[in-house]
């Protein structure tokens, strides 16, 4: 069994500076957490590594578990943030008798996730007694689910410090959908105060978990809309040279499945990774014009550069670099369609140990550092190992 990795000295930690790992200046670092469940323990063990590697990101955005991590790293102290993200995980994580069953040589962790669908996660979400009713029976959208997630707040208000994340230390932004509307809203500390209800939002998955009632309107899991939010950081205002972690927890690749598990769960990995290569590369379309814009404008002679129609016309152009490194969650051998439900504790070190190595591994090479065309905004770097 992995183990999750210790933390660093803190002398070791300390010699590992920003500038070693080669950031500019002023250069942003943002962290952006896909939804996925349990696959979020591989997040926290990319954190570890980064963190240990002296990157600690000016901004985290996430979805559902990505934002419940985001909310453990923002809304904590540096030095407190892997302390807690392992008391959530710690938490979280089951004990794995079920696994020494003779039947789990044969359903793999089915028993184990089958025993979450009955009986919940502590801290996490218990099953809804309103649930009974609820197919047929108009109980209200708030008890319309089959887990009540109650306990969930409660961890939230003894792990994460809100009023820390609203003095704007570390930027946090988490994505919901309206129910109503079924538009994709980002609650960014920048711009409004945030709590419990916003994170609870995020992750409101339907039907499993209530909707989250937010200044008058319900919201569900952002992940239902947009699981990779990678288009915040790409379309944020002002704009800055960024240095961005995508730290992606399902599989937008795959072979053909075979059985009616199989595709249950290839369903599940193309929904979830949420079309995240052709947004980004949509995105490399648009800042790509915006620096041919900043170049088309330098060549415009200086006293027609003060009019004011070209002055709005090179307005649209920049000159900033977004270095995109994305970084995927493995397979497991034996994992299926349940796999965001296994909080077995093989499942959640061997994910978090896979984040720290695959982070390691990524530390060694900084490919960021490389040189870059100057009309190329955004510079995509994939690490998978």
């Amino acid at each position: 069994m992995n183990e999750i990795p210790p933390k660093a000295p803190a002398a070791e930690t300390a010699a590992m500076t920003a500038n070693s790992i080669g950031r500019s200046a002023r250069q942003q670092i943002a962290l952006v957490l896909q939804g996925g469940g349990a696959l979020g323990a591989y997040q926290a063990g990319v954190y570890q590594a980064l963190m240990e590697g002296g990157i600690e990101p000016d901004w985290v955005i996430g979805t559902s578990i990505g934002a419940i991590n985001g909310a453990l790293i923002a809304g904590n102290e540096p030095k407190n943030r892997i302390a807690r993200l392992r008391e959530f995980w710690d938490g979280v994580t089951k004990t794995d008798s079920l696994a020494a069953l003779p039947l789990a040589s044969i359903f793999g962790n089915s028993p184990a996730n089958l025993h979450t669908i009955m009986n919940g996660i502590p801290g996490f979400f218990r099953p809804n007694s309103h649930a009974v009713w609820a197919s047929r029976f108009p109980v209200g959208i708030e008890r319309a689910s089959y887990y009540t997630t109650d306990p969930l707040k409660k961890t939230l208000g003894r792990m994460v410090d809100f009023d820390y994340i609203n003095r704007k230390h570390t930027r946090l932004t988490v994505g919901a959908v309206n129910v109503r509307t079924s538009e994709m809203r980002y609650f960014d500390s920048r711009d409004t105060e945030l709590g419990p209800a916003h994170v609870m939002a995020s992750g409101a998955l339907p039907p499993a978990f209530p909707a989250v009632f937010i200044d008058g309107d319900p919201y569900w899991d952002g992940g239902i809309y947009s699981n990779t939010p990678i288009e915040v950081v790409l379309d944020d205002n002002p704009r800055r040279d960024s240095l961005i972690f995508s730290l992606n927890l399902w599989q937008p690749s795959g072979a053909d499945p075979k059985t009616i598990v199989e595709v249950m769960g290839r369903q599940k990995d193309i929904q979830y990774a949420s079309r995240g290569k052709s947004h980004v590369a949509r995105q490399e379309q648009i800042h790509r014009l915006r620096h041919v814009v900043r170049e088309l404008a330098k060549r415009i002679p200086g006293e027609q550069r003060e009019d004011p129609e070209v002055k709005e016309l090179a307005s649209y152009g920049c000159g900033t670099t977004m270095h995109l490194v994305r970084l995927l969650s493995p397979s497991l051998a034996g994992e299926d369609h349940t796999k965001d439900i296994d909080f077995t504790r093989e499942g959640i070190e061997t994910r978090w140990r896979a984040g720290y190595d695959h982070a390691l591994h990524l530390l060694a090479k900084k490919p960021w550092k490389s040189n870059v065309d100057a009309l190329q905004g955004v510079v995509i770097h994939e690490s998978s190992e």
